[in-house]
């Protein structure tokens, strides 16, 4: 070897022997890159389901415990979530569009990662991130039907319901409703479903089956949720703005009641019915309320400061318990029934915002 060569061949084994590995990059979970490890939940009893909006992942809490048990990274703006009928799988909104309040200017906002759309399947047994199925674009709620095989989805920025089918992973129908739909509930029956427009201030009502609108009713401005009594014979309607519940005829679709809700700053959100159909539990956003409303009287039976702008609501199987997810504290507040009082907090991720409990 000559001396020149030598020299150059010294010197690039000095350099490398000098210089500091690189460590490699590790792949963010996304919603189309599910996590690789899986974690055994082990779920030996009731657990509460929590999206965290801005941290990108799920909250599992044990009920009896009141402890968290695991963290599951999703994707993107998980919001709305739901469970299977056979409790063994979670389905969750994961929307690529940028977050924004109210009268935000979407010119000033980046552009939408419509790759980051879809429902996160995840399976609760393992804790895995299995699948995301397509959703239609900016997927914020959504509703599985009685056997298990469709779910509906509101798509916020395309004023449509899209109609997914779980086994062949496909939308499979797409209705249009109002402008901004939001909430999406089922009748128990599971033949209707009630779609809240908050632009248009009224609930589309489609027929499951044929994926037809087959009537529409207007309510209090923005309205956000609906909570069926179990016997599905009443629907409760959210209205954030007009700080009111309309009470809705099931069958017929029509409002027979507007209960005005009380307190500072009362805004109407999230809403879910006890087990046994005589309250109606809704949280009331800036208001920091939880309030219950009793079924028969169609009146406020009691209220319970809960926390900064409560937003998900579940309750727990046997109806004693009732959880709410607070975005700005971080927090899922848990209220005793019978002593009408927030018992504990517990830490949840960044913006809790949807909430479902697996029996």
């Amino acid at each position: 070897m000559s001396r020149s060569l030598a020299s150059v061949v010294g010197l690039a084994v000095l350099a490398i022997a000098c210089s500091k590995p690189v460590p490699a990059e590790k792949p963010v979970p996304t919603a189309q890159t599910p996590p690789p490890a899986p974690m055994v939940i082990e779920i030996s009893g009731p657990h509460l389901l929590v999206t965290n909006e801005a941290s990108g992942d799920l909250t599992v809490m044990d009920l009896a415990t009141k402890q968290v048990t695991a963290t599951i990274p999703l994707g993107k703006r998980p919001r709305g979530i739901v469970v299977s009928p056979d409790g063994k799988t979670a389905y969750v909104a994961l929307s690529g569009s940028p977050a924004a309040g109210p009268g935000v200017d979407e010119k000033t906002l980046p552009p939408p990662d419509r790759a980051a759309d879809g429902i996160g399947v995840v399976d609760l047994k393992t804790g895995t991130l299995l699948r995301v199925l397509p959703s239609g674009p900016d997927p914020e709620r959504l509703a599985v039907t009685p056997d298990g095989k469709s779910i509906l989805v509101t798509n916020e920025d395309a004023a449509q319901t899209s109609i997914v089918d779980v086994e062949k992973g496909a939308v499979v129908a797409t209705v249009k409703v109002g402008g901004e739909p939001e909430g999406v509930d089922l009748r128990p029956d599971g033949k209707v479903a009630y779609i809240t427009s908050e632009e248009d201030g009224e609930v589309f009502v489609i027929d499951v089956a044929t994926h037809a609108v087959v009537a529409k009713f207007a309510v209090g401005p923005r309205p956000r949720s609906t909570a069926f009594a179990p016997n599905g014979r009443e629907a409760y309607v959210t209205s954030e703005n007009g700080g009111t519940v309309a009470v809705v005829d099931a069958k017929a679709h029509k409002v027979r009641a507007t209960i005005k809700l009380t307190g500072e700053m009362a805004r109407p959100m999230g809403a879910a019915a006890s087990p046994d159909g005589k309250f109606i539990y809704v949280t009331t956003g800036r208001g920091k309320n939880l309030v219950a409303i009793d079924t028969k009287t169609h009146t406020v039976a009691w209220q319970v400061e809960v926390g900064g702008r409560p937003w998900g609501v579940a309750v727990s199987p046997d109806g004693t318990t009732v959880y709410t997810a607070n975005g700005p504290t971080n927090e899922i507040a848990i209220v005793d029934v019978a002593t009408k009082s927030v018992v504990a907090r517990v830490k949840a991720g960044d913006k809790p915002w949807g909430a479902a409990v697996v029996n």
